[in-house]
């Protein structure tokens, strides 16, 4: 047994099963189902109707098929989501939206409100954010350059 162990660099780096912490509010509750850079958008697309899993890959551009099944897994163990296997050749599942994930999908209206509000703002400060300090996009230096006078 290595005597250092319980003090090294790496002595909590993942919480188990048995070691959950409590939540610090319902907020933290929340996040823990809802955390993660896909599930909303997953959450998003089930509150509309329950899908296949290719029409939801195809659904979220951008999503590795890895990460889709383990977002998937996640929703499905926390109770936000129903898996529907169908036992046909070939395979055909369907992944739906519980009461709980339908409450939980209800609460990201206002912020998809505020989302589509906000998107013009929210663009702008993206582009700043990719910009170099001191250098501006092609886009944002055409709509800050002063009109010229035709000669």
């Amino acid at each position: 047994m290595n005597k250092y162990a319980p003090f090294g660099k790496y002595q909590k780096m993942r919480e188990t099963r048995s070691e959950i912490r409590p939540f610090i509010c319902g907020l933290d509750a929340a996040l823990r189902v809802l955390g993660g850079k896909w599930k909303p958008i997953i959450l998003f697309f089930l509150a509309r109707s329950p899908m296949r899993y290719g029409a939801l890959r195809r659904a979220i551009a951008g999503v590795s098929d890895k990460v889709l099944i383990a977002q998937l897994k996640e929703l499905e163990a926390h109770g936000v989501i129903v898996r529907t296997d169908y036992g046909e050749v070939p395979p055909r599942v369907d992944y739906a939206l519980t009461p709980l994930g339908r409450s939980l999908s209800e609460t990201l209206v206002p912020l998809c409100n505020w989302g589509d509000a906000n998107r013009d703002v929210i663009a702008a400060a993206l582009d700043r954010e990719k910009t170099p300090a001191g250098r501006s996009s092609p886009a944002r230096a055409a709509a800050e350059a002063p009109e010229r006078e035709p000669r």
